[in-house]
């Protein structure tokens, strides 16, 4: 197994790790030492004696509720570490901290970073000219007033050719795995980002950032088969993708035991079933600006184009046919409740699930109306050959809508019920006429119903 970091994030955002123990050294250090001094305090405002000194080798911790002092949640502390910055090589690096209340940054006695919020944690940074092998002093204040206390001391190597890195594994191996995507410490919420592609925390274009594009599209001049695994917490647009690359899996953020599940999928150990709970579409020009707040246009409802992966899109390593759709009555009055049941068969040749989605449109109706709706949905399993019959309830609370007096109604007309595995991808079709106009009380809305498989 061979591994590259590969490439920026963004332009001008590079990966930042954590400083390693080799590279931190303590003011008063005997020979071979390394880490930082550091002086923890039982208050956020470094005041009195330490409750606490100890070294600690590396600043990379989060601490998820707890604080190092007492292991309470919640309970106000603070932390200076002082020590010396030793970079292995002379160049460029981008220093920083990520951390949460605040913290401010010294290097050389000169500031570098300093953040103080109460929303969530903050990377911030600055580009710096280092010597290698060199001593610069370095203080790193932090102070935690909140219920997330981390703090982590980062930095990266700019003038470094990560690509060239990446491509040289790749033309080693027999198979690539590209792990792009987005980050946190991108897209969030009012945060310092000014980058390509991001604005304050804000998305200004969809696409997969330009230095993750141009590193895949060389990884498949390679040759070499490729599945690109996708880390993001939004929607992506990636069409070069969607065409050139044979394998894309959806992993969004997973968490700390997202690598073995990773792992159980790309080795066939686990036979994926999700799906898709935004649309993907092909480009940024695709949608209405971003401050009209009207929905035209928007998700699968109301999107008229032709969406690059659609609401509700995933695959198996299995294939399922739909059959024998009824829905009964086909006639219905308001306050009365309707049965849609549909057969699904495992064609293929292993066991997996299929998630089975129910939709449903309104035609003619008084007032405009999404393109769809879904109204219910139902995972099920099926062994290799096996055949399942999953039925949903449709009540008043899902057929009605809001007239223009702003009173919830079912109104006479047709409806047009749709099951299948996607919001595009409709297997059976049917019809089911209201006859009647009656308003009903809020409080009837139910917005999914149970659903029966047998």
């Amino acid at each position: 197994v061979y591994y590259a970091r590969g490439c920026e994030w963004a332009d001008g955002a590079p990966p930042m790790l954590p400083i390693a123990s080799t590279c931190l050294r303590p003011i008063e250090a005997a020979t071979g030492e390394s880490g930082l001094a550091a002086e923890y305090y039982d208050n956020a405002n470094l005041e009195g004696e330490p409750a606490l000194r100890r070294s600690d080798q590396v600043v990379d911790f989060v601490w998820k509720g707890t604080t190092p002092l007492t292991g309470q949640w919640g309970d106000h502390f603070s932390v200076r570490w002082s020590g010396y910055l030793v970079p292995p090589t002379s160049g460029t690096y981008r220093l920083g901290v990520d951390g949460f209340s605040g913290y401010t940054l010294y290097l050389d006695g000169r500031l570098v970073a300093a953040y103080a919020d109460i929303h969530h944690p903050v990377l911030k940074s600055k580009e710096v000219e280092l010597e290698g092998g060199r001593l610069y002093p370095l203080r790193l204040e932090y102070f935690s007033r909140g219920l997330d206390p981390q703090a982590r001391l980062l930095w990266a190597r700019l003038d470094v050719d990560h690509e060239a890195v990446a491509l040289e594994a790749g033309a080693k191996a027999d198979l690539i795995l590209a792990v792009m995507g987005l980050t946190p410490r991108l897209e969030g919420e009012e945060m310092p980002v000014q980058v390509d592609g991001f604005s304050g925390g804000d998305r200004t274009d969809i696409g997969l950032p330009s230095p993750q594009i141009s590193l895949l599209k060389r990884l498949h001049g390679l040759g070499k088969p490729v599945v690109l695994v996708l880390l993001n917490g939004s929607a992506l647009a990636i069409p070069w993708a969607a065409e050139q690359i044979p394998a894309i899996i959806e992993a969004w953020y997973p968490g700390q035991a997202g690598g073995n599940a990773l792992a159980d999928v790309l080795f066939g150990d686990y036979n994926p079933g999700g799906r898709l709970p935004v649309t993907f579409y092909e480009s940024t020009d695709d949608l209405p600006p971003f401050d009209d707040y009207r929905m035209a246009g928007r998700t699968y409802r109301y999107f008229r184009g032709k969406p690059l992966f659609a609401f509700g899109h995933g695959l198996s390593y299995t294939t399922f046919a739909y059959d024998d759709l009824r829905i009964t009555p086909s006639e219905i009055m308001p306050g009365s409740e309707v049965a849609v049941s549909a057969t699904v068969a495992n064609t293929g040749g292993r066991s997996g699930d299929e998630v089975v989605q129910l939709y449903v449109r309104h035609r003619g109706a008084s007032v405009p109306r999404p393109l769809q709706e879904l109204k219910g949905f139902a995972r099920v399993s099926l062994h290799p050959g096996e055949r399942k019959t999953l039925t949903f309830t449709l009540g008043t609370g899902q057929l009605g809508m809001y007239d223009e007096a702003m009173q919830q109604v079912m109104q006479p007309g047709t409806v047009e019920v749709m099951v299948g595995s996607s919001s595009d991808n409709i297997k059976l079709k049917g019809e089911l006429r209201i006859n009647g106009t009656t308003p009903f009380p809020v409080e009837e809305k139910v917005f999914f119903y149970p659903v029966e498989i047998n």
